[in-house]
């Protein structure tokens, strides 16, 4: 089977460019604010969109994507309503991937089941879940790939020949390197380095490599896709949601339109990669 996510990069492959994933969190800074957003990224240049599910305990999030979680709840976000921001998103735009990023319990408290079965229905195609390693591979990874989503990994620099293996056993869609060893938004990546690792990565794999955490500019978007088959940008646009709301946190005019511009900037930035050859 394939799926929106494996369709779109061989799109891109045939094209000879790398994808762009915008990061934006569910809910932040309310819920109709955040479907307007979601609806503006692909116009803006986002290939793929990773939607943050809010928790309460994310434990790889940075300051800045933290606070968005938090914003979102405040304001009433839930995993069901999340769910409902996709099933308003597709009735516009049934191509571009959805992918949900977050943490288990929240999937756990709704049933895996039922949440797999209105997931797919609702118009996603895959899942990042940060706390689940392989080790706990049927709690959701096996269950997801059997309801037709993408259950896509996460590699980090700790992430050594002898552990790959396991990480990208039952991984599909892309496989996600962490650039930095940390938080998100904690530094910037170093694309020699992040060109080390993708290529170690590809060695084991024949799945598309998108590289994320660290990522905040043009420039480093530029860098980094030159090497990746994608590069991930979450916190600097989250940064902008949060620079554009009022006094209150409320969004303001400005804040759809801030978070479009700075997505076209950054998709400009990936478009002018001179792609690596395979």
């Amino acid at each position: 089977m394939t799926t929106r996510i494996d369709a779109r990069f061989a799109e891109l492959k045939q094209q000879g460019r790398s994808a762009f994933v915008t990061f934006v969190m569910a809910g932040d800074p309310d819920a109709k604010t955040s479907l307007d957003i979601l609806k503006a990224l692909p116009k803006a240049g986002a290939d793929v969109i990773e939607i943050g599910m809010p928790f309460t305990d994310p434990m790889a999030d940075g300051p800045s994507i933290q606070a968005a979680g938090l914003r979102a709840l405040k304001g009433g976000m839930t995993l069901r309503k999340t769910l409902a921001m996709v099933r308003d998103f597709r009735k516009d735009d049934n191509a571009t991937p959805i992918v949900l990023m977050g943490y288990y319990n929240p999937i756990y408290i709704y049933g895996v089941d039922s949440f797999l079965a209105d997931a797919k229905a609702a118009g996603v195609d895959g899942l990042i879940i940060v706390d689940l390693p392989p080790e706990e591979d049927t709690e959701l990874c096996i269950p997801a790939m059997k309801a037709g989503l993408n259950f896509i990994r996460l590699a980090t620099p700790t992430t050594d020949d002898k552990r790959l293996p396991a990480v990208l056993a039952n991984t599909s869609g892309f496989v996600y390197y962490v650039s930095i060893t940390g938080i998100t938004g904690a530094a910037t990546a170093d694309s020699k380095v992040v060109a080390e690792a993708v290529a170690r990565i590809k060695r084991h794999t024949k799945l598309p490599v998108c590289v994320g955490f660290g990522i905040r500019t043009p420039e480093t978007a530029r860098a980094i896709a030159e090497n990746a088959n994608g590069a991930v940008v979450g916190t600097a646009i989250v940064d902008v949601v949060r620079a554009n709301l009022d006094a209150e946190g409320r969004a303001t005019p400005k804040t759809v339109s801030a978070v479009a511009d700075l997505v076209s900037a950054l998709a400009q930035g990936v478009r002018g990669a001179k792609q690596a050859a395979e």
